[in-house]
């Protein structure tokens, strides 16, 4: 592990805060891995934490771009959002098939009851979070 460096914008804890009670300790779920994902890559050593969007996002110098909703339309439901452009949702459907429940090429959806496999997912965040020092590899080091 290696010390990395949070930064966090005030008003991403003001959006955590606002989720309802029923899916705030998943939302914050979500975040902690985050955090300890990117605490286990090598070279990372800044976290950036923002919202795009209004939603609570995540930047690393040669990472893309994670974030993380929920929203009142789909309130049984919540997102890990991927940069639609990139090989990442077509690689996680490749490598981990019904793993998932994807929403196209931009996201994974979680149901609120759902049990997240959690070592898949960080390898998920990690392939996020290095995006650009592994886009060239067939599965993205997965």
């Amino acid at each position: 592990m290696n010390d990395l460096q949070i930064q966090t914008k005030p008003e991403v804890d003001f959006v955590f805060n606002q989720y309802p009670d029923s899916v705030r300790n998943k939302m914050l779920a979500l975040r902690k891995l985050v955090i300890e994902t990117a605490k286990e890559i090598e070279g990372i050593i800044k976290l950036e934490e923002t919202l795009k969007w209004g939603e609570p996002s995540y930047l690393t110098k040669g990472g893309s771009t994670l974030r993380m909703d929920w929203k009142s339309k789909k309130p049984d439901q919540y997102a890990m959002y991927f940069k639609c452009t990139s090989r990442l949702i077509e690689t996680f459907k490749l490598i981990y098939k019904d793993n998932f429940t994807y929403d196209g090429n931009r996201a994974i959806i979680f149901r609120i009851e759902d049990r997240i496999p959690k070592d898949e997912l960080k390898k998920c965040i990690k392939a996020t979070l290095t995006y650009h020092k592994v886009k060239h590899l067939p599965t993205l080091g997965i």
